[in-house]
């Protein structure tokens, strides 16, 4: 699922439509801390990580002052120029010179920057300085420079600037008391042009003039930080260790497959407690409900619907948790830039760049944000490509799914002892088997509807750190309520039509027996074409259900068979499957689920993102294609 947000469109009421309250825009280098800020200044809970290119849309929150007095924050794409090379250079330019649709023009800067790498982070300072408006320079990470004996004096850096400079660390609120007193002067002076904003201008022409060429702008921001008596920060020896492990040529691609089987494994093993006592729950108060409730129509629609259809997907919250607490462990440590680096020497061969990993990997949670996130990527090709990979890669959404039919098929056996079981292994597979089709997909693409040679990857390395609880225990919050509301919505809607379908057509005001119903007509009418696939027509109302969220399908067989606990441990829901599917059929259901692209979701965001049908058309049909003919061939082989 995603956390990546957008701004809100602009209504009358809006403060960023009528400019009642000042607007303050976040402007910064890649993986500076702008997120990190913005989520402290506005108490939003925004998805930061300890790589470039984590915001790819503006985000706009309110700033309450101490006095009681409000400012508006926009959060900008992290940038290295303004050249709108890039789409994300894109979003942040347009929004600087109020030709973003949906919101105005800032009334101020606040420039973010990572002051262990203050040379070339500060060379966004003249081209924030040359929009006009009064503008703060925030110092961030300034406790990294300091541990590392690095030193600066900020005032003379203000001064030859021409900007205020505050030293701060937007983890732990350093400096917040500084910021604050610039929004206050932001939200006194109003959008109205003030002496203030105008000696910022001065000092920006006396101390910035023109520079011709990137060289002169370097080498003039140098003389600045040698006058600053900026000490750059040592080495962290902590980080030359770990690179001489993980950037290793053999032991790096260990580590990360090491990494990988860890995370499968955990998928099945640390989940089991939590998911038995989920299911534990929803068993008693389903039967609670079912005893409460009159003997009327509507307790088998809340019962064996609604109860039955939501509990089936809830009991797959700790898995899905339990894989985004290791990303964001890789994440926030800083380890999955160097993950990046890696995968550039296998991506390099496809056709595609070592940025392009970044958002793939992100598409392991939902291939949404990762289609988002591919504006990250400056060649247009090398973007379009990765978008249309991006849903190979096992979103979390097929998690409830292939636990479902893994648990049912594949018994537990130990292949590496404790290390690794014969489910995890089934469910690695299909993760791998997901990603070789990216992979393979992105070499042909690149040969023949992309052609083109393959852009440039640079990445600067982060630091290494030490992931924060708080934010780790805050993403999980909020991908839990991301995902319940996503259950409490999309399920319950697609649970009550299909529980609707098995009542009609009625006889004497009874249901009919269910082979009779309008739903199982439906699926009948389709059996021909999926019947090669060893699917029959329940399967197939299954598989249509789908289209609105891939772990639909489960509540819907519970619906189909009449199993009120219908979750993956539901010993009576796997019965029913093993009599409808073989083993063949269920690695072709497995197979099909990997391959087609059962989310509108995605599809929808392909059409904004690629500005017209032709590449989600296109995107769709194919991965169905690839979905129909590798589960024939499952069935047929096995």
């Amino acid at each position: 699922m995603t956390a990546v947000s957008s701004a809100p469109d602009a209504t009358p009421e809006s403060p960023s439509a009528n400019g009642n309250v000042p607007l303050v825009a976040l402007v910064g280098p890649p993986n500076a801390g702008k997120t990190t800020l913005f989520n402290r200044l506005t108490g939003l809970r925004h998805k930061v990580a300890n790589y470039p290119g984590v915001t790819v849309e503006r985000r706009v929150g309110t700033c309450q002052l101490p006095d009681g007095r409000k400012v508006e924050i926009v959060d900008l794409p992290g940038v290295n120029s303004f050249s709108a090379r890039t789409l994300d250079e894109q979003v942040t330019r347009d929004v600087l010179h109020g030709e973003a649709e949906g919101i105005r023009a800032p009334d101020a800067v606040l420039l973010i920057v990572d002051s262990t790498r203050l040379e070339p982070h500060l060379m966004l300072v003249e081209p924030t300085l040359d929009l006009g408006l009064p503008s703060m320079l925030a110092l961030n990470m300034w406790d990294e420079l300091e541990e590392r004996d690095g030193g600066l004096e900020v005032g003379v850096l203000g001064e030859q600037l021409g900007l205020e400079a505050v030293p701060t660390v937007a983890r732990t609120g350093v400096g917040m008391d500084a910021i604050h007193r610039f929004l206050a002067e932001v939200a006194d002076r109003g959008r109205l042009r003030h002496p203030a904003h105008e000696k910022h201008r001065v000092l920006d022409a006396r101390t910035l003039p023109v520079l011709d060429t990137f060289t002169e702008r370097r080498q003039h921001i140098r003389e600045l930080s040698q006058a600053a008596n900026f000490r750059p920060p040592g080495p962290s020896r902590l980080t030359r260790r770990l690179d001489s492990v993980f950037l290793h040529r053999v032991w790096g691609p260990v580590v990360f497959i090491g990494i990988g089987l860890l995370v499968f494994q955990a998928i099945f093993t640390w989940a089991t407690p939590f998911m038995d006592g989920i299911e534990v729950l929803i068993a008693s108060s389903g039967g609670w409900l079912a005893s409460t409730l009159p003997d009327a129509w509507y307790r088998s629609l809340l019962v064996d619907g609604v109860w039955a259809g939501v509990g089936s997907v809830i009991v797959f919250l700790p898995q899905i948790l339990i894989l985004f607490l290791f990303l964001g462990i890789l994440e926030d440590s800083g380890y999955m830039a160097r993950a990046a680096v890696i995968a550039d020497r296998l991506m390099y061969r496809v056709g595609l760049q070592g940025r392009a990993f970044l958002p793939l990997l992100s598409a392991y949670a939902c291939a949404v944000p990762a289609i988002l996130a591919a504006r990250t990527v400056g060649d247009e090709r090398d973007r379009l490509t990765t978008m249309f990979v991006a849903p190979f890669m096992t979103c979390s959404a097929r998690l409830p799914v292939y636990a479902l039919l893994i648990a049912a098929f594949i018994p537990e056996q130990p292949l590496l002892g404790p290390l690794l079981g014969t489910r995890a292994a089934t469910l690695l597979g299909l993760y791998a088997l997901g990603a070789l089709a990216a992979i393979v997909t992105a070499f042909l693409i690149r040969r023949t509807l992309l052609r083109g040679e393959r852009g440039a990857f640079v990445m600067e390395m982060p630091p290494y750190r030490v992931p924060s609880v708080r934010s780790l225990a805050t993403r999980l919050w909020d991908r839990s309520g991301i995902f319940l509301k996503r259950a409490g919505k999309i399920i319950f809607m697609v649970t009550v039509i299909l529980w609707g379908l098995t009542q009609v057509p009625r006889v004497g005001g009874e249901p009919p027996p269910f082979e009779e119903s309008v739903l199982a007509q439906v699926g009948q009418v389709m059996e021909p074409a999926i019947e090669p696939l060893g699917f029959n027509w329940k399967i197939g109302v299954g598989l249509v259900s789908s289209l609105a969220a891939r772990e639909v399908i489960v509540g819907t067989l519970g619906t189909i068979y009449g199993v009120e606990e219908a979750d993956e441990g539901s010993m009576e829901l796997q019965a029913n499957l093993k009599q409808d599917l073989d083993l063949g059929g269920a690695i072709a259901l497995l197979i099909f689920f990997v391959f087609a692209l059962q989310c509108m979701s995605t599809v929808a965001i392909m059409k904004r993102e690629t500005a017209g049908w032709k590449w989600p058309i296109i995107q769709w049909s194919y991965m169905l294609a690839l979905a129909y003919g590798g589960a024939f061939l499952a069935n047929w082989l096995i």
